[in-house]
Order: C-alpha cells, then structure tokens, then sequence
C-alpha cells in the first residue's frame, strides 16, 4: 500500500475525524504553570493550550477552545505527542512537525499518529489550521523561559 492509496486516505481521515469528535486532553488546567493564546484571524480557530512542566518534561498538558476539525485534530494529537517528553524534544517535534507540513521533513523523525496530518500540505490555507497549536505550544514554553515575564 503507497502513501496516496484511498485506504490510507480514508485511514487518515478517520483519525482526523476522532480526534475532532473526541479530543483527547481538553480541558483548561487550573495547575499549568505554561499557557499561551493562539488564534488563526483567517478562519476564526482559537484556542489555549496548558502546560506544566517539572525538571524539564511535559508532565501534563491539555487545551481549549474552538476551531475546524483539522485546529482540534492537531491539537488532540499534540497532546497526545508530546506528554511525557523532554521540552526540548518536544520543541524539536515542534520544527520537525512544521517542516512536515511546509517544506521537507527530517527522514530519520518517526512522526506516528502526526503522520496523518501530512496531507494537508496539499491545502496550504490549511496549513495554519494544523500548525496553531503547535505554535501555541511554541510561545507557551518560550514565554514561561523568558525571565522577563511576569506571572
């Protein structure tokens, strides 16, 4: 079976699809110690993404908000991504994951379920819709680094 075969496109709109239905880990999080505001003005997504963070990983991390089904698809399957992993693997997801869906990916990045999000390069005015949260997630961890801000 090739990447473009109708199984595997319907394969990956099914998990879109889920993702969009059931979000895993939405919910605000009155403990997260990292939360940022994305909005995409072009088709009115927004959302807040939440994160804490203990010795450098993501312990825990959730969203909320609305947006088309592929803004919370992304954001479902973000979450899912990246809980449990080092920040800066996480941050290095982040570029990987753009790179996914704007120019060429790392071939040696393994990018799982995120895979089926691959296709929406083919829609670059989709593309924003994928990446909110992930650009979200970005400012969310390099704001909360920044010893500038205040909390």
């Amino acid at each position: 079976m090739n990447d473009t075969g109708p199984d595997l496109r319907e394969l990956y709109q099914e998990v879109i699809f889920d993702h969009n239905r059931q979000p895993r880990n939405y919910r605000p999080m009155p403990e997260a110690d990292h939360q940022a505001d994305g909005h995409n003005p072009l088709c009115g997504d927004q959302l807040t993404v939440f994160l804490r963070i203990e010795d450098g990983v993501v312990k825990d991390v959730s969203f909320v908000g609305h947006g088309c089904a592929i803004s919370t698809a992304s954001a479902s399957l973000m979450t899912e991504a990246i809980k449990g992993k080092p920040v800066a693997e996480v941050e290095a997801l982040f570029h990987d994951f753009h790179a996914l869906l704007t120019e060429t990916p790392p071939p040696e990045r393994d990018f799982g379920k995120l895979a089926v999000l691959a296709g929406v390069r083919e829609f670059p005015v989709r593309v924003k819709c994928a990446t909110l949260a992930w650009h979200t997630l970005h400012n969310a961890i390099v704001g909360a680094q920044d010893p500038a801000r205040t909390e």
